[in-house]
C-alpha cells in the first residue's frame, strides 16, 4: 500500500504568475473584445442566429452571473447590422367594421410619411370643402333645386285646392296639417247648420268631403315624393361639389401609392365615407344666421376629430439600422405584446385604433428579442401567448380580458401582423430541463441550446483574456488600474471560485464585484493610485467578513467548550467529521463529532440520524455501504453478529449528504479495534464498498474550518485535515492556512484507500490480508475481525444457551 504523503505548501494553492505577459498594469492591455471560453455556446448561438425557421429560437441555460446577457447582446449587435431592417407598420381605419382595424405594411420609414401625407390631406378638406360649398355657384345650383320644388309644390298645391272648390269645400293649412272644411251657400256649415239638414242633404257633404280627403292625402303623398326628390338633387349636388374637391387629393394620393394595393383600397373607402359624411365638414347647422349659437341648447358630443382619416404609425423604424435587438426586463402582458390604451370620457372608457400600442414583440419584428425566464414566468398567460406568437407566425393585439373571457364589452380587434423574429430565453439548466420534459411546445418551438459553462481551463490563453476582461471592467466602470499582482490575486480567487486550481470562473458577475470592492479599498489606501494584491486580498476578507457572523458564533461556541470538539489526544470510538454550512452568500466548514458504540446483536449499522428522522437519502446511502464494506471485508468465514450506533453529536438538524461515510467508517472500525483515533485530526470524503475514498466538495471549506477550530483552541503543530486524493486539485485555501501548512503547523493528507485514511488517524497499521486468508497480526483490520469473531462465537454461545431443551417422550410414557 503506498505511503500517503502530506501535502506541501505549492499543493494547496496554486499562485498565478503573469510574467510572462508583457505589462505593468491594466493600461498597457487593450479591452477584451473575445469570449472568455464559452465555445460551445457561442458556436450554438451563431447556429441559432444563422437557422432562419420559425422553429429555432435559442434558450441560453447557465448559471446567473456567467455572461449570458453580454454574451447575447454583444453577439446580435455584430449580425443585427448585417441584416435588413424590417419594414413599417400601421393601423388604419376599417370603414367595413370599425371593430376590427385594418393593418399595413410599408416599406422602412414610410409609416410616418404615410400619416403625414394623410394629416395634409385632411387639412385641405377641412378647408377645401366648406370653401366650395359657400361658393356663388353652388348656391346658385342649390337654390335653383329649392325654387323647383317650391314650384311644383304650389301647383300641386293650387291644383288641389281648385278641385276642393269643385266640390264647395274649403282648404285650410295648419301646422298639424291640411284641414278640409264643407260649405253652404259659400259659408263653412256650422253644427247647427248640419244637423238642420236632412239625410240627403248631409250624404252629399260626407261624400264631398271624403273626396277631398281623398285628394288631399294624394297632394301630401305627392309632395313628400317632390320633397324626397329635392332632397336627393340637393344631396346629389353636395356629393359632386364635395367629389371635385375630394378627387384631386385622392388621385395624388393614389399615384403616389400606387405600388401598394391595400393603401390603394384605402383611399377608396376613404373617399366614399367623406361623400356620405359631408356634414362633418361643414360649419355647424346648430348655428343661427348670423353666425351666434343660440344661448339655451342641449349638450353638444365632442368636436369632430375625423379620427377615421388618421394612422397610427404602430412600428417606425426609420431610425432603425439593421435588424432591431430588444431586451425586455419586465415582460408584462402589456409590455411584451401590446395593448389596447383607454381614454376616460365623460364618466365612461373609450377606445380606438388610434390607442393601439407596441410591445416588445412588434418592435423586435424582424430582429431579435431577449427575455428572462424567470421574470416571463412571474407574470400569468405571457408563456402560452408568446409559444402561440411563434407557432403562428403573427401577432394579436387583444385586451387581455376580453382574450379569456373576462369582459363581455365589444372592443378592438386589431388585425394580426405578421411576426418574424427570434426569440431568446436566458435561464438556468433546471428550468430548461422542466420545460423540455413537461412542455411538448418548448421542444418544438426551442431547439437551440445554448449551454454556458462556469469554469474555463486556467491557461496562458485564458489568462490573457482574463486579465483583458479586467481592463475592460476598468474602463467601463471607471476603475483605478491593476497592477500585476493585484491581476494575479484576482485570478487566484477566480481559481477559488472554481473550485478547482486548472479553471478559472466565468461567474463575471463575482468577479466584476470583487474588482469594484478592490478598487475601493485602493482609493481608501491612497498611494499611487493602483489596485494591489494587498487590495484584492483585502476586499475578499472584508466580503467574508460581512457574512460569516454565524460562522464566529459557532467557532466561539466550540472554543468555549458548548459545542464539544477536540484537536488534542486520541480517543477511541470518537472522529472529527467535517461538514459546509451553506448561508446563501457565504459557506463555511464546521468540525462535528462522531462517535459509534458496537456490541453484540444482529441489528447492523445503525443511523442514529435516520433513526430519529433526522436523516437525508445520501447520507441513509452512506451510512448502507458500511455494512456492504463490513461484511464483504471481515464476514467471509463467520456470520456478521453486530450491533453499531453511528452517530453526529450534539446535531439538531437534518444532516444529508455521503461526505462523512469515511468518518463514519473509521470511527466504526476504531471502536471495534479498540484503537484511538487522532483528535487533532479531521476527515472528509466518501467511501465505496470495495474501501475507496471518493471525492467530495467543499473541502476548501472544510479545511479552513478545522483549522480556525484549532486556531480558536490553540495550535499544536500536529493538527491536520485528511481528504480524498482526487480533491488535491481543488485546493485553493486561504493564505492563512497555507502559511501554516508552509511552516509545518497544519498538515493536510490525501488518501486514496480506507486503510491509508485510517493509519493516518490511528498511527496504526491497517494490516493486509496474507496468503493465508488472515490479517497480518496486531494490525487494525486483525483487531476488527478478532472482535467480530468474539462477537460471532460469544451470539452462537449465547444462542444455544438460550435454546429450549427437548424432551424424551418415551420415559415420560
Amino acid at each position: 500500500m503506498r505511503k500517503v504523503q502530506e501535502l506541501k505548501a505549492s499543493q494547496v494553492y496554486r499562485f498565478c504568475d503573469l510574467g510572462q505577459l508583457n505589462f505593468n498594469t491594466t493600461e498597457d492591455l487593450l479591452p477584451c473584445t473575445d469570449f472568455i471560453g464559452q465555445k460551445r455556446a457561442v458556436e450554438s448561438i451563431e447556429f441559432g442566429i444563422g437557422m432562419d425557421y420559425a422553429e429555432y429560437n435559442i434558450f441560453l441555460v447557465g448559471p446567473t452571473g456567467v455572461g449570458k446577457s453580454t454574451t447575447i447582446e454583444t453577439m446580435l449587435s455584430r449580425v443585427a447590422k448585417t441584416r435588413p431592417t424590417p419594414k413599417d407598420w400601421c393601423y388604419v381605419y376599417n370603414f367595413q367594421d370599425p371593430n376590427e382595424p385594418k393593418a399595413v405594411e410599408l416599406p422602412t420609414g414610410r409609416g410616418k410619411l404615410f400619416k403625414k401625407d394623410m394629416e395634409d390631406f385632411l387639412q385641405i378638406l377641412k378647408t377645401d370643402i366648406p370653401r366650395a360649398f359657400e361658393s356663388k355657384e353652388f348656391e346658385e345650383q342649390k337654390q335653383g333645386v329649392m325654387n323647383e320644388f317650391q314650384r311644383q309644390k304650389n301647383v300641386l298645391f293650387e291644383e288641389l285646392q281648385k278641385k276642393a272648390a269643385e266640390n264647395n269645400i274649403q282648404i285650410q293649412f295648419s301646422p298639424t296639417g291640411i284641414i278640409t272644411i264643407p260649405l253652404l251657400e259659400g259659408k263653412p256649415v256650422s253644427q247647427e247648420q248640419y244637423n238642420a239638414l236632412d239625410d240627403t242633404a248631409r250624404n252629399e257633404i260626407i261624400n264631398r268631403k271624403e273626396k277631398t280627403d281623398n285628394e288631399v292625402a294624394e297632394a301630401l303623398k305627392a309632395a313628400r315624393k317632390i320633397e324626397n326628390e329635392a332632397a336627393e338633387r340637393l344631396k346629389e349636388l353636395e356629393r359632386r361639389v364635395a367629389l371635385f374637391a375630394v378627387r384631386g387629393l385622392i388621385e395624388a394620393l393614389s399615384e403616389k401609392y400606387q405600388l401598394f394595393p391595400q393603401i390603394i383600397d384605402y383611399f377608396d373607402h376613404v373617399q366614399k365615407h367623406i361623400l356620405e359624411n359631408i356634414d362633418n365638414f361643414l360649419p355647424d347647422k346648430n348655428m343661427q344666421a348670423g353666425g351666434m349659437p343660440f344661448a339655451y341648447r342641449m349638450p353638444q358630443q365632442q368636436p369632430q376629430t375625423f379620427t377615421e382619416y388618421k394612422v397610427n404609425v404602430f412600428i417606425d423604424n426609420s431610425l432603425t439600422e439593421g435588424a432591431p435587438v430588444i431586451f425586455e426586463s419586465h415582460p408584462t402582458y402589456p409590455n411584451l405584446f401590446g395593448s389596447i390604451e383607454k381614454e376616460a370620457r365623460f364618466g365612461t372608457l373609450f377606445t380606438d385604433f388610434t390607442m393601439i400600442r407596441p410591445g416588445s414583440l412588434a418592435k423586435a419584428n424582424g430582429g431579435y428579442v431577449v427575455l428572462e425566464a424567470l421574470d416571463m414566468f412571474k407574470f400569468p398567460f405571457v408563456w402560452d401567448s408568446l409559444k402561440k406568437a411563434i407557432e403562428n407566425q403573427e401577432l394579436r393585439i387583444e385586451d387581455l380580458y376580453q382574450q379569456f373571457g373576462y369582459s363581455s364589452t365589444i372592443g378592438l380587434r386589431p388585425e394580426p401582423i405578421k411576426l418574424d423574429l427570434k426569440v431568446i430565453i436566458a435561464g438556468n439548466s433546471y428550468l430548461y430541463q422542466m420545460l423540455y420534459a413537461y412542455d411538448e411546445d418548448f421542444r418544438k418551438l426551442f431547439k437551440v441550446k445554448a449551454d454556458f459553462d462556469s469554469v474555463v481551463d486556467r491557461n496562458d490563453n485564458t489568462l490573457s483574456q482574463y486579465s483583458c476582461f479586467i481592463k475592460s471592467i476598468c474602463d467601463r466602470d471607471g476603475l483605478n488600474p491593476f497592477d500585476k499582482s493585484g491581476l494575479e490575486t484576482v485570478i487566484e480567487y477566480s481559481s477559488r471560485l472554481s473550485g478547482d486550481q486548472s479553471k478559472l470562473s466565468v461567474q463575471l458577475g463575482s468577479i466584476t464585484k470583487i474588482l469594484k470592492e478592490a478598487d475601493y479599498w485602493a482609493k481608501q489606501d491612497g498611494g499611487d493610485g493602483l489596485t494591489k494584491r494587498a487590495h484584492v486580498e483585502k476586499a475578499v476578507e472584508e466580503k467574508i467578513y460581512r457574512s460569516n457572523m454565524v460562522e464566529e458564533k459557532i467557532q466561539e461556541l466550540i472554543a468555549k467548550g458548548v459545542l464539544l470538539v477536540d484537536t488534542e489526544g486520541m480517543v477511541t470510538g470518537q472522529i472529527n467529521g467535517l461538514a459546509v454550512y451553506n448561508m446563501g452568500d457565504y459557506a463555511f466548514g464546521k468540525p462535528s463529532r462522531i462517535t459509534c458504540e458496537t456490541f453484540m446483536g444482529t441489528e447492523g449499522v445503525v443511523n442514529i440520524e435516520r433513526k430519529s428522522r433526522m436523516s437525508g437519502n445520501i447520507h441513509d446511502k452512506g451510512v448502507l455501504i458500511l455494512s456492504g464494506y463490513i461484511g464483504a471485508k471481515y464476514a467471509q468465514n463467520k456470520p456478521l453478529s453486530l450491533s453499531a450506533s453511528i452517530g453526529f453529536e450534539q446535531s439538531y438538524e437534518t444532516i444529508d449528504g455521503d461526505s462523512a461515510s469515511a468518518a463514519e467508517l473509521i470511527v466504526l472500525l476504531s471502536s471495534l479495534s479498540g484503537v484511538p483515533v487522532k483528535q487533532g485530526l479531521a476527515i472528509t470524503g466518501s467511501v465505496n464498498q470495495k474501501g475507496q475514498i471518493q471525492p467530495i466538495g467543499g473541502v476548501n471549506e472544510k479545511v479552513e474550518g478545522f483549522y480556525d477550530v484549532c486556531k480558536a483552541k490553540g495550535i499544536t503543530g500536529e493538527q491536520g485535515a485528511v481528504i480524498p486524493y482526487q480533491n488535491v486539485k481543488n485546493l485553493m485555501l486561504k493564505k492563512e492556512v497555507v502559511e501554516a501548512v508552509k511552516h509545518g503547523k497544519f498538515h493536510i493528507y490525501p488518501v486514496e484507500t480506507i486503510d491509508q485514511a485510517i493509519e493516518t488517524m490511528t498511527g496504526k497499521q491497517a494490516g493486509a490480508r496474507g496468503a493465508g486468508g488472515k490479517f497480518k497480526r496486531g494490525g487494525i483490520n486483525y483487531l476488527v475481525d478478532k472482535k467480530l469473531r468474539e462477537f460471532a462465537e460469544g451470539y452462537r454461545k449465547f444462542g444455544k444457551q438460550q435454546a429450549p431443551k427437548k424432551t424424551n417422550n418415551s420415559n415420560e410414557k
